[in-house]
């Protein structure tokens, strides 16, 4: 196993790093400093072709251009969104940024997915990667408590990358945090993700408001295009009448809650190139989202962006958790410490 480094520039004095690892079979990963970005995800087809399989920008300053669409960054303190960005805690009222009108995302103006992170490498026994730190102060974005981030993006001889999140605050803060890579496995992005199949061990999924906030029902997936206990195509939530689905830009962009008694696993994959990720998760949730704002005006490596040129699965807790008691919390207590994980392995099939 081994891996590489690049300077990218600087952002406000801090210099910027690309590191690349390499497993012994070949497959790599890239990630930078800044947002902690998976920029490039290399595996191989059933032909034996190895191509780029998410979404990425060739520069820093295309990201620090483009922070929309939060192309494979931490998002964070809270992924997802904030309704009317605040909530109540111990008797006190917080407001956060509301950098989606009227609402918070993603973690505000300046979340996590715009911070230059510190980095060390890690290389342990089948294993190597990066090893990513950030404190987070208390108020920033309007969030309460100093908060410690540690991020780890480990690859091991399985071609799994095995993302593990931790963290510990001085005083009671939501939080939830996931990594917002967009997957495209055609390869170097040849076709859209509509004929992607998804198999998740999921029940039901939140119904969304037209701000794309969930009204707090929980909707049961069988007979809805939200099924994917057996498969279905990724286009079965865009070429569709359902409600859910329009309200959103036709397609997906909703959190897909696991089976209570089931495993927290999904499968994606599509059948022309033969490659295949499977996802494990120790999270709730998978916000499914399908990339139904990507616009024309990106330049993905050469690729003109468009609608349904990457699929997100976004493992984390609920959004809005902290405003729906009903909901799992998202609160963590000084004396706990944050702990999220979601493991991704990549194979091929003939």
């Amino acid at each position: 196993m081994k891996y590489s480094q690049k300077s990218m520039g600087e952002v406000n004095g801090a210099e910027i790093t690309e590191y690349t690892f390499t497993n012994n079979n070949g497959m790599s990963f890239s990630s930078m400093n800044y947002g902690c970005i998976i920029t490039k995800i290399i595996v191989p087809d059933k032909e034996g072709n190895k191509e780029n399989v998410v979404l990425g920008f060739e520069t820093v300053e295309e990201y620090r251009q483009n922070p929309g669409p939060y192309l494979g960054a931490i998002v964070g303190r809270v992924a997802g969104r904030i309704k009317a960005g605040q909530f109540e805690l111990n008797g006190k009222e917080y407001r956060l940024n509301t950098n989606t009108p009227p609402n918070h995302l993603h973690g505000g103006k300046v979340g996590w997915s715009e911070v230059v992170f510190d980095s060390s490498i890690v290389e342990e026994e089948e294993t190597i990667g990066i090893r990513y730190t950030y404190y987070s102060p208390d108020g920033e974005e309007g969030y309460p408590g100093n908060f410690d981030l540690t991020v780890d993006y480990l690859l091991t001889n399985d071609n799994e990358i095995v993302l593990t999140y931790k963290g510990k605050t001085d005083k009671e803060t939501p939080v939830t945090v996931t990594n917002h890579t967009y997957f495209n496995l055609s390869g170097n992005n040849k076709r859209d993700i509509t004929e992607h199949e998804l198999i998740a061990d999921v029940d039901r999924f939140l119904e969304l408001d037209e701000g794309f906030i969930p009204t707090g029902k929980m909707v049961p997936t069988e007979n809805t295009p939200f099924d994917f206990a057996e498969g279905k195509l990724l286009k079965a939530g865009i070429d569709n009448n359902f409600e859910q689905n329009i309200i959103v830009g036709n397609g997906y962009d909703h959190p897909l809650v696991f089976s209570a008694e089931g495993s927290h696993s999904a499968l994606l994959r599509d059948k022309e190139s033969g490659r295949e990720l499977s996802l494990v998760t120790n999270q709730p949730a998978i916000i499914l989202y399908t990339g139904n704002q990507l616009e024309d005006k990106y330049d993905f490596n050469g690729v003109t962006g468009r609608k349904y040129l990457g699929v997100c699965l976004e493992t984390q807790g609920l959004p809005d958790a902290i405003n729906h008691p009903e909901f799992t919390s998202v609160v963590l207590k000084p004396e706990d410490t944050y702990f999220a994980e979601t493991k991704l392995k990549f194979r091929v099939t003939e």
